[in-house]
């Protein structure tokens, strides 16, 4: 299994928001981001301008 770089990561992470990964992106991903703060921190960021753009309660 070949690792991810994080502009890959980023990639798969954005594109997650739109549609069901393939499993073996989604494996790829969850160990990229075990190993990975940068790449966390960018998903959580793309969570929180997802429930920011829904109108949800932020903070959480």
């Amino acid at each position: 299994m070949i690792r991810l770089t994080c502009r890959q990561a980023s990639r798969l992470l954005s594109d997650a928001e739109d549609h069901p990964l393939a499993t073996s992106f989604r494996l790829r991903l969850r160990l990229h981001l075990l190993a990975c703060q940068n790449c966390r921190n960018f998903r959580d960021q793309l969570g929180f301008m997802r429930r920011a753009a829904r109108g949800q309660k932020l903070g959480e």
